[in-house]
C-alpha cells in the first residue's frame, strides 16, 4: 500500500466522520473526538478538526456550490459521495493554498476507497466543474 501523508489520512478520516454525521446525525463534538482518538495511522489533528468542523458550518453553502455540478439533487447523493464532495468543495472554496489538482486528486482517491463503484467519476466531474468556477485564475495561469 502506498505511503499516505498525515494530511491524506486526515482527509480520509474527515470523509468518514462526515459520513457518520450524514447517516446517523449525532453530536458533532462526539464524532470529532471519536475520529481524533482513533489509533490507526497518524493524522494531523488540527487539520482534521479544522476541516471537519468548518465543513459542517458551511453545509448549506457547500450544497449550493455542489448542486449545479451534478445531474441530480444533492439529497439523492450517496452519503460517501456527498461527504467526499463536501470535502472537495470546501477545499476548493476555502483552501486556496492547496492546488486545485491536489484537491480533486485527493477527493477522487478517497471516493475510490470508500465510494460506490464508479463514484469517483461523479466526484471528479463535479469538482472539475467547480474548480473552473472557483479557481479559474489558478487554472488559467
Amino acid at each position: 500500500m502506498a505511503y499516505k501523508t498525515s494530511k491524506q489520512r486526515s482527509r480520509e478520516r474527515v470523509v468518514q466522520a462526515l459520513y457518520q454525521y450524514l447517516v446517523s446525525g449525532g453530536e458533532v463534538l462526539q464524532i470529532e473526538q471519536q475520529f481524533l482518538n482513533q489509533k490507526e495511522g497518524k493524522i494531523s489533528k488540527a487539520f482534521f478538526s479544522n476541516l471537519f468542523l468548518n465543513i459542517l458550518k458551511n453545509l448549506t453553502l457547500l450544497d449550493e456550490l455542489i448542486a449545479p455540478t451534478i445531474s441530480r439533487e444533492t439529497d439523492e447523493l450517496g452519503s460517501v459521495e456527498h461527504a467526499v464532495l463536501y470535502l472537495g468543495a470546501y477545499e476548493l472554496k476555502f483552501s486556496a493554498e492547496v492546488p486545485y489538482k491536489v484537491v480533486i486528486n485527493e477527493a477522487v482517491t478517497v471516493a475510490k476507497l470508500y465510494g460506490a463503484e464508479g463514484a469517483y467519476k461523479l466526484v471528479n466531474t463535479a469538482l472539475d466543474k467547480l474548480a473552473q468556477d472557483l479557481r479559474s485564475a489558478e487554472i488559467n495561469a
